[in-house]
């Protein structure tokens, strides 16, 4: 039997006031626990932005709930280290908020947007040196759609036939999957995982008030925060959805995020990123169901899975979406394109 860490002897290893009476595990994610392979780069990165946020919203009566603030070591570090290895962090607990695994009305889209663009907003400024890439090629999407190749080639647990349509859906896409990489976008600090839940929504307002799980943050483009948004705002069905006809992009819950994001970000945003807004959201989209495929093809080694084929059900629920997506494009360019008119 494997040893438990001591929770209590963790949280004495942090400048903690109180005494400790419990813990459970408190959130959701389905990504396992090995994906990170340098901590303190992760950690360093997650401390120099809690910093940078924290000076942009000194000045606000509600500043302590409107980022996340790390509480230090006894010893003056950010992050510990226990006797099994296990690495270890405390953030100040946000009181009256919460997050929502699914968007319930077209204005919390609006100010979960509102707020990754803020969030943008204020790193766009965040001094030298560049962020540690916690995990390399997060939005690649061309070295995505290469790796799906060769897990077909090599088909190390026999899957490729049963996937036979799916990995021709990623084919038939495959000619504009290097788009945004081709057009010389900006680098900026993105988020990397913009998914409803990891925005608190204020309990008496509403208002969108703090960004939170910073494990992802790294240098990207705006795109793959604004087409993650798009990829997991716009539609009511679950992630893993085995009924596809419960899966579709409502257009005015994009309508939504497309207001709240350039209310907020549009004011550093460049021509070609407000241009490529729309398509970010087809690709995203795109991809994430490449990963579930590739993951699927190599044995179920990244996400976690909870039954036979659980990665497979993911790939075609977000392919399902990315249709949909096609079949709104036009009008949703032209959405974009009359509100970066507009502004």
């Amino acid at each position: 039997m494997s040893s438990l860490p001591d929770l209590h002897a963790i949280a004495n290893a942090f400048n903690l006031h109180g005494e400790f009476l419990s813990a459970a595990p408190y959130g959701s994610g389905h990504i396992n626990h090995t994906v990170f392979k340098n901590l303190p780069a992760l950690m360093e990165n997650v401390q120099r932005v809690t910093a940078h946020l924290a000076g942009k919203v000194a000045a606000e009566s509600d500043c302590s709930r409107r980022g996340l603030t790390l509480i230090a070591t006894r010893e003056g570090g950010w992050w510990h280290q226990d006797g099994l290895g296990n690495f270890w962090r405390v953030y100040i607990f946000i009181e009256g908020a919460r997050t929502y695994d699914t968007a319930e009305s077209e204005t919390q889209a609006y100010e979960a947007a509102r707020a990754f663009g803020r969030f943008q907003h204020w790193l766009a400024d965040l001094p030298a040196p560049r962020l540690h890439e916690t995990i390399p090629d997060f939005h690649n999407t061309p070295a995505r759609v290469k790796a799906l190749e060769q897990a077909v080639t090599a088909d190390v647990v026999n899957r490729a036939l049963q996937s036979k349509a799916e990995i021709e859906f990623v084919l038939q896409r495959k000619s504009w999957t290097n788009r945004v990489a081709k057009a010389s976008l900006p680098e900026r600090v993105t988020h990397n995982d913009t998914k409803l839940n990891n925005v608190m929504l204020d309990d008496a307002t509403g208002t969108g008030i703090c960004v939170i799980d910073l494990d992802t943050v790294m240098p990207g483009l705006v795109l793959y925060d604004f087409g993650d948004m798009v990829r997991t705002v716009t539609t009511p069905a679950k992630e893993d959805e085995r009924d596809l006809s419960k899966v579709v992009m409502r257009f005015p819950m994009f309508a939504a995020l497309a207001r709240g994001y350039l209310e907020s970000a549009g004011g550093f945003l460049t021509a070609g990123e407000r241009q490529h807004l729309a398509f970010s959201g087809k690709l995203i989209t795109l991809e994430i169901g490449i990963r579930f495929l590739t993951d699927f093809l190599a044995g179920d080694t990244y996400f976690k899975v909870h039954r036979e084929g659980h990665n497979l059900d993911r790939s075609r629920a977000q392919f399902r979406l990315v249709e949909s997506i096609e079949q709104q494009e036009e009008q949703m360019c032209r959405y974009i394109e009359e509100l970066n008119i507009a502004s």
